[in-house]
């Protein structure tokens, strides 16, 4: 389990299911979407939790906490590129 940090966010890097760099969206500025998906509560946990747990939220960060986030998960030392640039597809 790792922890990260970007500005006021603590993630706990176990429940990011998904990552999406934006390179522009409406005002030009870069982006990073995070995908944070929690487990759901064991059947008897259910009483005890709130009607209004997610268990998951994409979380957008821009500025400086876009350009960390995309530096830590495009790293070599996190993540395997299987499609090199030239080869990238659109996913809708």
């Amino acid at each position: 389990m790792a922890f990260i940090k970007i500005q006021n966010v603590v993630i706990n890097t176990d429940y990011i299911a998904a990552v999406r760099f934006n390179n522009q969206n409406g005002s030009d500025k870069n982006s990073v979407s995070v995908l944070v998906a929690t487990p759901k509560p064991a059947l008897f946990e259910w009483q005890t939790v709130s009607s209004n747990n997610h268990p998951q939220e994409w979380m957008e960060f821009t500025g400086q906490a876009a350009k960390a986030l995309e530096d830590y998960f495009s790293s070599f030392n996190n993540v395997i590129d299987l499609l090199p640039e030239c080869h990238e597809i659109t996913v809708i």
